[in-house]
């Protein structure tokens, strides 16, 4: 049988057919920007977003200034030894996983009058999705909190009233008529007390209840209570914001809650005051506890010591 002859120019056309198919099936852009080129790269890939100002954290229990924390926990008659009030100012750090991620630190001030607790707790967020920045990913977080602390999602604080003078029985709800001046300081100077003023606390008048809006009786000429002008007053406010409100001119976004508990468990005001700088949130818990159920923890020492505090940690963890 005769074999067919073989054609080299036929193979050769078949083949160069074959190659100009290929090249326009992968070649070239369709011209609406869906078909790309090779899949080498020639198309850049999206930058991810911005990480945030802080990779690390503080450490938190000294990072309030000495003398902030003497003022927040005030004493009374009974004078302290140095290790006790070392033990008490030098505050307990929370136990954390990762501190560079979140830390804590707590102290608390036992008196005849009642207890307060200041509480920290600063939190650094990362955001692990590239389309959304660390301080996007922490005003996130943020915003969560004010809605759960009842100020609206627009931004606008909470309708609010100010407290009456007088509202509260006794400017702190704890006397301080000394403000520790025998206590000890850290470098050996005494405390210098000089928030007396502003802890003295003004019993009501005989027959008056504690907290019927009625003013208060002042004692040795001093202001009625916490919510009257005056030198007794720190802020120089005739009254405190009631509920949550937003607070300007801390870190980016701050706001401050106010809660009075008159509940079986003791008479207790709770000052809560959350900021967040770029993507670090902090958050203060200030509280005041009553041994007398009928002293009503006044509001507006409270209020400007927390507001201070959070003033003082937003420059300090910005440094």
């Amino acid at each position: 049988m005769r074999r067919k002859s073989f054609v080299p120019g036929a193979a050769l056309v078949t083949v160069a057919a074959l190659a100009a198919a290929l090249a326009g099936c992968s070649g070239g852009s369709t011209g609406d920007g869906r078909d790309g080129g090779p899949k080498g790269g020639d198309t850049a890939s999206p930058s991810p977003a911005q990480p945030g100002r802080y990779q690390s954290l503080p450490e938190p229990c000294g990072l309030p200034a000495r003398g902030t924390v003497r003022a927040m926990l005030p004493g009374d008659d009974r004078q302290l030894s140095h290790e006790d009030a070392e033990k008490i100012y030098a505050g307990q750090a929370d136990v954390t996983y990762d501190t560079d991620r979140r830390v804590g630190c707590r102290w608390k001030r036992e008196t005849t009058e009642g207890t307060r607790h200041l509480t920290l707790d600063i939190q650094r967020v990362v955001s692990y999705d590239n389309a959304v920045s660390d301080d996007d990913r922490a005003q996130e977080i943020y915003g969560k909190k004010e809605v759960a602390a009842g100020i609206p999602s627009g931004g606008s604080p909470s309708p609010t009233t100010s407290v009456p003078k007088g509202k509260d029985a006794g400017g702190g709800g704890t006397k301080n008529p000394g403000a520790d001046a025998g206590e000890e300081a850290p470098n050996g100077a005494l405390d210098s007390g000089k928030d007396t003023a502003a802890d003295a606390v003004t019993s009501p008048a005989p027959g008056q209840e504690a907290g019927t809006g009625d003013e208060a009786k002042p004692q040795d000429g001093g202001a009625a209570s916490d919510h009257s002008v005056g030198p007794t007053d720190p802020s120089g406010t005739p009254g405190a914001t009631a509920g949550p409100h937003l607070l300007d001119g801390i870190a980016d976004t701050a706001f401050l809650n106010d809660k009075l508990a008159t509940a079986d468990s003791g008479v207790h005001r709770d000052i809560t005051v959350v900021f967040r700088t770029s993507n670090v949130i902090v958050t203060i818990t200030y509280d005041q506890w009553s041994t007398d159920k009928s002293l009503v923890p006044g509001s507006q020492e409270l209020q400007d010591k927390a507001r201070s505090l959070a003033t003082e940690l937003s420059d300090r963890i910005g440094e």
